[in-house]
């Protein structure tokens, strides 16, 4: 069995890695399927996305990462997927997630929409906020990949100060003047 997985993934969190490796034990193949959005100013182009998704997911042989215009349900017909894989944080994204499914249904009868619950360490989490937090210089190591906050870092960099660990373009928090030491972002290994 054929699951999609769509999203912007503008970054990937790990929250979405969560539900990607949930939903590669569930199903014979999944397609993580990146939406180019024209009504959206991403932060990354899609095919950073797909290179973000694709270096994240190396160790998950029956994934695909693929991008695609229009409407989900018709690039699951294309694709010939029986399964929409979405992943439900909080209360408010299952009223969303729940009208996107009935409306999907509308549109195909033989595609069903299949719900993970984020796992409670990721239930917080969100494309949006990791880019908040680094536009004001917080850390955000602890909530993507390696790799895809060292991109993040990178876009911001113009407007924080360098740290000398991590990466060479983390950024700083600001600390008040009387401060003498510098903290400086910790992760965890994605």
């Amino acid at each position: 069995m054929l699951a999609i997985y769509p999203g912007s993934f503008d970054p990937i969190t790990l929250g979405h890695l969560d539900i990607i490796e949930r939903g590669c034990r569930l199903f014979d193949q999944v397609i993580v399927a990146v939406l180019r959005n024209p009504s959206k100013t991403p932060l990354f182009t899609v095919p950073e996305r797909i290179e973000q998704i694709r270096q994240s997911t190396q160790h998950l042989s029956n994934l695909e990462v693929d991008s695609f215009d229009g409407l989900t349900v018709n690039y699951a017909k294309l694709r010939q997927a029986n399964a929409l894989l979405r992943g439900l944080r909080v209360l408010s994204d299952f009223e969303m997630e729940l009208q996107m499914a009935h409306t999907n249904k509308t549109l195909s009868e033989r595609i069903e929409t299949i719900f993970l619950a984020t796992s409670n360490e990721y239930s917080f989490l969100s494309s949006s906020l990791v880019k908040e937090i680094a536009r004001f210089g917080g850390p955000i190591d602890h909530l993507v990949p390696k790799h895809v906050a060292i991109d993040i870092y990178k876009c911001f960099a113009k407007t924080h100060l360098a740290s000398p660990q991590t990466t060479d373009l983390a950024p700083v928090p600001e600390r008040p003047r009387m401060e003498s030491t510098t903290e400086t972002p910790h992760g965890q290994e994605a």
